[in-house]
């Protein structure tokens, strides 16, 4: 009878509690809670890894617009004609600025002479207004044409990359070119002329200015002219080297020579001269031979004396601009 009661109790029991769970019934355990937190971060880290995917895909997208409708150098630029005479026409046709020989100019150049062969060259050049040599020369027989690349290496004038002098992107070229009789170096060129490359256009065009620095020894800087030595290199290149930049702040072409040169007081000429043109700048170096320091017992510089002169290109009889003697202790 007792049996028969417990069992008519829970019965009740369990019908009450349904009757005030809103007709169901949870039954949470500690396994199913775990379950349940697992199915929930699944679901959440689902969602997650969708919506990263999704957002890769529009980055993606993005940047492929992006490249499409921003146009690369080589596809933008436009032909810039240098030269057009009676004699001769220069035209830079584009630009391939990863040549293996270096950022490069595609140029297109013809002779319209009947009966003499020109030698085309680039007389000077400067990268953001900072002097480059691209040493460009070329001969076109009469009446012929050519397709020419002139090429700017990573170098500068003085062996230094141009990253390593932050010279930046190519901005703005300058080229001075020269055409002249190759039979005849001293007829008057049939045509000399300077052009101004942009990529990036005009408007981006950026001039190079170098900052002085603690390191930097200052031989004159005035409103005309800027000569530093920037660093001294005991195996440079061409042997001991002190690495200058110069700067010319005016309207004309100017030489930089030194003269009586002097090492510990063994007169050791290195043979150095150097032209910036009107508003540009140069790295440049002044180096001593290997051989010039071991015939003078010279393995150590203590002491450089030399007279610096700077003075008109275009004029050699004019007044120095600058002639001073110098003395720097490395």
């Amino acid at each position: 009878m007792k049996r028969v009661l417990s069992v008519f109790l829970v019965v009740a029991m369990v019908m009450s509690l349904a009757a005030c769970g809103s007709g169901k019934v949870r039954i949470t355990t500690q396994e199913s809670s775990k379950n349940a937190e697992a199915s929930a971060a699944e679901s959440v880290s689902s969602e997650s890894e969708d919506a990263k995917v999704s957002q890769e895909s529009e980055l993606e997208s993005d940047a492929e617009n992006v490249s499409e409708s921003t146009p690369s150098v080589e596809d933008a630029f436009e032909e810039v004609l240098a030269v057009d005479n009676d004699q001769c026409t220069i035209k830079i046709t584009g630009i391939d600025s990863d040549d293996i020989w270096g950022y490069t100019l595609k140029t297109y150049m013809e002779n319209k002479s009947s009966d003499k062969t020109y030698m085309f060259s680039v007389e000077s050049a400067s990268i953001n207004g900072v002097k480059a040599e691209p040493g460009f020369a070329t001969e076109i027989a009469a009446g012929k044409k050519s397709n020419e690349e002139i090429h700017f290496s990573k170098d500068l004038s003085n062996g230094k990359s141009l990253e390593a002098q932050s010279v930046g992107d190519f901005t703005d070229i300058r080229l001075s070119f020269i055409v002249y009789d190759s039979e005849d170096w001293a007829t008057d060129p049939v045509a000399k002329e300077t052009v101004h490359v942009y990529p990036l256009g005009k408007d981006k065009a950026v001039e190079f200015v170098r900052a002085f620095k603690d390191t930097d020894t200052v031989i004159v800087d005035n409103d005309d002219i800027s000569v530093v030595v920037t660093n001294y290199d005991e195996g440079g290149f061409w042997g001991y080297t002190a690495n200058l930049y110069l700067v010319n702040k005016t309207d004309k072409e100017f030489t930089y020579s030194v003269e009586e040169v002097s090492v510990n007081g063994f007169m050791v000429d290195p043979f150095w001269a150097d032209s910036v043109c009107a508003g540009e700048s140069a790295f440049s170096s002044i180096s001593w031979s290997d051989s010039a320091f071991e015939e003078n017992n010279i393995t150590k510089v203590e002491e450089i004396e030399m007279k610096l002169r700077v003075y008109d290109a275009e004029d050699w009889s004019a007044d120095a601009v600058y002639e001073d003697v110098v003395i720097l202790k490395p």
